[in-house]
């Protein structure tokens, strides 16, 4: 397998979408399961047909498209062209001296977001992303050494990774991860997604909220036929609650947000993200506590 991924690596990015589009409706046939989680998920959010099947193939795309952005030289550079929209905005933050929380849906090609930003500002002020580790020890050695880049570090999705992004924060840092990601068991709360309960982080809203740091959304849009891609960069469409504690109605501000993000390209969100399910040992909705 990692002698396949590093051919895939150097193969051009309108190869390994075209690739992507075919596996992506590959996986979508064989996979009943997927299938009617992807069908579900996006018609709760009101998509229609034709996005929802750009959907299917670009979640194709997105795997395809990780050999070329992992397996290249750590120095070296993001191999196609990157465009920013809203650079301006994350100007302004770091020029405020404090922390920064970036917030990034499973939208798009959310692994170059934290790429781009390390390449772009991460001379003045790194990032550190949270990230989950794959079951597989061989995929996990390689996510941990492929994410892992000049300015740009990486933290566990557990309480030692929690305890590294508030370290950054406190050091005048950017943090990034993905709000709309089922968290473990402790770290979260049922909130509505599109009309229904999911089980959400807390630790987005606390990040912003326990530091004063400043927050924004980054996320980043894959262009057609392999032309690269466009970073947008937005102010957070929902405001925060200014005073921790209410850990509901923050998670509900940033699940409302995410939504407005999501619906600029539901073409392009991850639809069959298993986002409703429950953690082990966490609480149903609804239940008592």
């Amino acid at each position: 397998m990692p002698a396949l991924l590093r051919w895939f690596s150097t193969r051009s990015l309108r190869l390994l979408h075209a690739l992507g589009g075919a596996l992506g409706w590959l996986a979508y046939a064989l996979s009943p399961s997927y299938r009617a989680r992807l069908k579900a998920n996006a018609a709760r959010a009101g998509v229609g047909a034709r996005d929802r099947r750009a959907a299917v193939a670009d979640a194709g795309r997105l795997v395809m498209e990780l050999p070329r952005l992992w397996l290249r030289a750590r120095e070296q550079a993001i191999a196609d062209p990157v465009r920013w929209e809203g650079a301006a905005l994350v100007e302004a933050l770091l020029a405020r001296g404090r922390g920064l929380v970036l917030l990034t849906p499973h939208m798009g090609s959310f692994e170059v977001s934290a790429q781009a930003y390390a390449e772009r500002f991460g001379a003045l002020q790194p990032i550190t992303v949270l990230y989950r580790p794959a079951r597989q020890a061989w995929l996990r050695e390689l996510e941990e050494t492929a994410r892992a880049r000049p300015r740009l570090a990486t933290a566990p999705a557990d309480f030692s990774g929690v305890r590294l992004m508030m370290r950054a924060l406190k050091r005048g840092e950017t943090v990034g991860l993905l709000p709309d990601q089922v968290p473990p068991e402790g770290m979260g709360v049922w909130v509505p997604f599109f009309g229904q309960p999911a089980y959400t982080m807390t630790l987005a809203a606390r990040l912003v909220q326990q530091t004063g740091a400043a927050v924004a959304v980054l996320w980043t849009e894959r262009l057609p036929r392999g032309a690269g891609y466009v970073v947008h960069a937005t102010e957070l469409p929902v405001a925060l609650p200014e005073q921790s504690g209410d850990d509901e109605a923050a998670a509900l501000a940033i699940n409302r947000s995410m939504e407005a993000v999501i619906r600029m390209k539901p073409s392009q969100y991850l639809w069959g993200y298993h986002r409703y399910k429950n953690p082990r040992q966490a609480p149903r909705a609804g239940a008592a506590a």
